[in-house]
């Protein structure tokens, strides 16, 4: 896995799969390591060339200061694609991967296919859960809010019937440097794309997750709605939809990029 240097900042970056094929890259959620798309890496990989990186901040990547913001991740992103010469890719995104997303497909549309944009918001009207949530960490460490996490990524039923795969997403959250666990929330504390939304040109799909209370459908059905031409899919799962519900993930992404 190459280190790709984005202004100083070393990235931990993964490209496999299809040589010559189109690419799609993939962007985690917060706390989260490119490990969360295992789930869809073995179908992935059998149509695209996939390239999954580690946001500053987490995994493997370095953890410079905060604050850290949309436009930084943006910028991170295309010092990828500048170092591994490529000119043009779709995205998937979830959560704040989506957030990205939606920053880059406004601001470099000539980078990107097609967006897919998953169990995400472009607003947050009120900051203070996220207020909340960076005093917790920073008192307790990410420990304090593991629990109330994990139960909003995964449904109760999904974490009673699969508890290892459970046990893995809460060790990945655990395992994030709290440093950059906290200059990423206070990214999303201050977040508002409610006008970069429209100067998206990109066909875009935005997947929503049922029972997802973090980024609920009503914020998926705003971001179609601003989006020229938008689609929306609804998945039967919580926030981190891709490891819940799988097979429906990877088949609406597949679905979507592959057709004409």
């Amino acid at each position: 896995m190459p280190m790709i240097d984005a202004d100083g900042c070393l990235i931990n970056v993964s490209v496999e799969g299809r040589d010559g094929g189109p690419t799609l890259m993939l962007s985690n959620s917060l706390g989260c390591t490119l490990q969360m798309w295992e789930p869809q890496m073995k179908a992935l990989t059998q149509v695209f060339r996939v390239i999954r990186y580690d946001r500053r901040g987490h995994g493997k990547s370095n953890v410079p200061p905060g604050p850290y913001t949309m436009e930084r991740f943006g910028r991170d992103v295309l010092a990828i694609l500048n170092d591994l010469n490529i000119e043009k890719v779709h995205w998937c995104g979830l959560s704040m991967g989506g957030m990205v997303g939606q920053w880059l497909g406004a601001n470099a549309p000539e980078r990107f296919g097609k967006l897919i944009l998953a169990n995400t918001s472009c607003y947050y009207a009120e900051p203070t859960k996220w207020l909340e949530r960076i005093d917790a960490v920073k008192k307790g460490g990410i420990a304090a809010v593991a629990d109330a996490v994990i139960a909003g990524w995964l449904t109760q039923d999904f974490r009673e019937r699969e508890p290892d795969i459970t046990a893995r997403m809460k060790a990945m959250l655990l395992a994030s440097p709290v440093e950059g666990y906290l200059a990423c929330c206070e990214a999303l504390s201050t977040l508002d794309q409610r006008e970069l939304l429209p100067k998206i040109k990109s066909p875009t799909l935005v997947i929503a997750g049922r029972h997802d209370m973090a980024t609920p459908i009503s914020a998926g059905e705003l971001i179609r709605s601003k989006i020229p031409g938008a689609n929306m899919t609804i998945i039967d799962a919580a926030h981190i939809s891709n490891v819940e519900q799988p097979h429906a993930f990877t088949d609406a992404v597949v679905g979507f990029l592959t057709q004409r």
